[in-house]
C-alpha cells in the first residue's frame, strides 16, 4: 500500500498479534488499514508477520490455530525492517482500534524503543473498548471483540490483525445502527441513555470519593455521596440474587420492598469507603442513630451481602413501583416488565440481576446509614 505523508484526515485502524507473556509478549504481526471518518470506506491496508528479534523467541513459539507458525515467522522481517512502513501509517493520524490504549500502543512505543527510534504519536486516539464499554454497555456479557462479533452474527475472531481490523470496523457499524434505531423507536424509553451516569465499579476510584452537606428542599441538611465531585451513581451487573422480593408494611401503611444480592469484592471496596466518609460525617452531627454498615456482614455466613431498595410513589389511591424492570432473554432481546403484578416470582434466588442504584444516607427512628436505591433492574430469565 502506497503511504501518504501529506494530510492525515484518514483514522488509522491498527491490531498487533504478540506472543503469549510466557514467551515473552513480542510482536509476530502488524495490520493497518486507513479509514475514511466519514464514510467508513477502506483507502487501503497493510500487513505482515514480523520476526522476533531473538531466535530463542522464535523457537520457543507454539504454532497457532491462526496460522502464525513458526516457520512463517522466521522467514519474516524483523520490526526493524518495517519500521518506516509503520512509522509512516501511524504518525500523525488518529489512531483507532479494539482495546489499543491498554495494549497496542504501548507495544508500538516499546518496539520502537528497543530499535533506538522515535515511536509515532498519534493526532488522537479511539478505543472502540472503552467507546462500547460506555455506549452500548449490558446488551453484552463482556465487549470483547469475538463476544461482540458473536452478538451480531459476524463470525469467529481469527486471530489475525487484518481480519480483526475488518471485524472491529464491521462491529462499530452494527453498534452505530442499533444505538440510532434505538434512539428513534416509541417504546424503548432511551433505556441505555439512562444508564450513562451511573460507574461500573472498574470507573471508581476510590481516592475521589467524597461526601458533602447540602439543604433539601425542606431546609435540611441532607448528606451526598460523591465521586470527582458528582453525585455517585453505581451499575453492577450479574449481581446474583440471594434473597427474594421482602415487603414491610410501615406505620403510614406504605410498602417497603427490597431484595438481598451477593455483590462482587470491588463493589464492597467502593461501597466500604462511601460508608467510611458518611460515617466520619455523621459521627460529628451530634446524632445517637445507630450507624449501620451498608455492606451487610453476618457471623456465620462466608460472604457479604447488599440490600437494594425499590422506591415506590403514591399516584392518587394507587401505589406504583418507581423502579423501571426490565426482562433480558437468552437472546439478549430487552422487554419492560409491568410491575403491576407477579413482582414476587421475578426475583428468583440464584438469578443474575443488573442493577442500576443510587446511594442515600438515611437517620431516622434511631438508625443511620446509606440506603441503595434501584432506579433500574435487569433480571435475566
Amino acid at each position: 500500500m502506497e503511504v501518504s505523508t501529506g494530510y492525515r484526515s484518514e483514522i488509522v485502524f491498527f491490531d498487533l498479534e504478540v506472543t503469549r507473556p510466557e514467551e515473552g509478549s513480542v510482536i509476530v504481526e502488524f495490520g493497518a488499514t486507513l479509514v475514511d471518518p466519514r464514510t467508513l470506506v477502506e483507502y487501503g491496508s497493510f500487513s505482515t508477520l514480523i520476526r522476533p528479534p531473538k531466535q530463542t523467541h522464535t523457537s520457543s513459539l507454539v504454532d497457532r490455530c491462526s496460522g502464525i507458525t513458526k516457520d512463517a515467522l522466521a522467514s519474516a522481517p524483523t520490526f526493524a525492517h518495517i519500521a518506516d512502513t509503520v512509522y509512516n501509517l501511524l504518525h500523525g493520524r488518529i489512531w483507532a482500534g479494539h482495546n489499543i490504549l491498554r495494549f497496542d500502543c504501548d507495544h508500538i512505543r516499546e518496539a520502537f524503543a528497543e530499535i533506538n527510534r522515535p515511536a509515532p504519536e498519534p493526532k488522537g486516539i479511539i478505543d472502540s473498548l472503552q467507546l462500547l464499554t460506555q455506549t452500548f454497555k449490558n446488551r453484552t456479557d463482556n465487549m470483547q471483540l469475538a463476544t461482540l462479533a458473536k452478538y451480531f452474527g459476524l463470525g469467529k475472531q481469527k486471530r489475525r490483525s487484518l481480519d480483526d481490523i475488518r471485524m472491529n470496523i464491521e462491529v462499530l457499524k452494527c453498534c452505530g445502527g442499533v444505538l440510532l434505531l434505538e434512539s428513534s423507536l416509541p417504546d424503548n424509553n432511551g433505556i441505555f441513555s439512562k444508564t450513562r451516569d451511573f460507574l461500573e465499579p472498574h470507573d471508581v476510584s476510590i481516592p475521589y470519593i467524597s461526601v458533602t452537606r447540602e439543604l433539601d428542599g425542606f431546609g435540611s441538611q441532607k448528606t451526598q455521596i460523591l465521586h470527582r465531585n458528582v453525585s455517585l451513581k453505581l451499575s453492577c451487573g450479574h449481581l446474583n440474587i440471594r434473597f427474594g422480593i421482602s415487603i414491610i408494611v410501615n406505620d403510614f401503611g406504605q410498602e417497603r420492598l427490597s431484595f438481598v444480592v451477593d455483590p462482587s469484592p470491588s463493589l464492597c471496596k467502593i461501597l466500604d469507603a462511601c460508608d467510611h466518609h458518611a460515617y466520619e460525617l455523621f459521627r460529628h452531627s451530634g446524632s445517637s442513630s445507630k450507624w449501620l454498615p451498608v455492606v451487610i456482614r453476618k457471623e456465620g455466613f462466608n460472604s457479604p451481602t447488599l440490600r437494594l431498595r425499590l422506591p415506590t410513589v403514591k399516584d392518587g389511591e394507587v401505589t406504583r413501583l418507581d423502579t423501571e424492570i426490565y426482562q433480558k432473554d437468552s437472546s439478549g432481546s430487552l422487554s419492560r416488565f409491568d410491575v403491576t403484578y407477579r413482582l414476587e416470582s421475578l426475583f428468583i434466588p440464584g438469578n443474575p440481576v443488573d442493577a442500576y442504584f443510587s446511594l442515600h444516607t438515611y437517620d431516622y427512628r434511631q438508625k443511620a446509614g446509606i440506603r441503595l436505591v434501584a432506579e433500574m433492574l435487569i433480571l435475566h430469565i
